[in-house]
């Protein structure tokens, strides 16, 4: 029996736990060009242009490391010489 491939499929399901409106509506997960990602959704709102996009989407890499906060460079000491 061949393997089910879901390459360049992305599953989203709505987010029961959405506390603030900066959560997302839907979440979920999905792989492109083999690469793990996290889905979320956001809908549109109720007075938003007809001309505004139903849903904006952004993909997460599952293995992206967190960001880091830039690091503060040290002031250059004046060296008399």
């Amino acid at each position: 029996m061949a393997k089910y491939d879901n390459n360049n499929e992305i599953a989203i399901w709505k987010n029961d736990d959405r506390e603030t409106e900066k959560h997302p509506h839907y979440k979920g997960n999905g792989i492109v060009d083999g690469i793990d990602y996290w889905v979320s959704a956001w809908r549109a709102a109720e007075d938003a242009s007809p001309n505004a996009p139903v849903l904006k989407i952004r993909l997460t890499a599952k293995n992206a490391a967190p960001k880091a906060a830039p690091a503060k460079k040290e002031p250059e000491a004046d060296i008399p010489f």
